[in-house]
């Protein structure tokens, strides 16, 4: 099964985070919207929901990571230099995952709301789950 990103399909910050790890992954990553019922299924599946998960999902080898470790383990499949952002694994977890908090709870004021009427660029819309 390929590695697959769930995301918050209403947050321009994260769907522009889809769009910079889609030019940088290789092809890699699959990607999906945490609100579909595709994803709630993949969820139910892996034995959590959305609503526990609350923040950017990677499922990746029969994984479930959430939050920094998310980030951090989609970062080191990314080209250089965004790969040795890996490194930061390395940090206690409730370190990294006090950051991303910080980022996640401002993410709609950095960016905005999504554009629902904007299509994705071909290269995402062939890889969405």
């Amino acid at each position: 099964m390929p590695a697959i990103i769930l995301f918050d399909g209403e947050c321009a910050f994260c769907e522009g985070s889809v769009k910079f790890i889609a030019r940088r992954d290789g092809g890699y990553f699959r990607f999906g919207a945490s609100q579909t019922p595709e994803a709630a299924a993949l969820l139910t599946s892996y034995g959590t929901n959305r609503a526990a998960t609350r923040s950017i999902v990677l499922i990746e080898d029969g994984q479930v990571y959430l939050r920094s470790t998310a980030s951090l383990k989609i970062a080191q499949r990314l080209s250089a230099p965004w790969r040795w952002a890996g490194v930061l694994l390395w940090v206690p977890c409730p370190i990294r995952d006090a950051a991303y908090d910080v980022v996640a709870a401002i993410r709609i004021r950095l960016a905005g709301p999504a554009n629902a009427c904007e299509i994705p660029p071909d290269e995402i819309r062939a890889r969405l789950i």
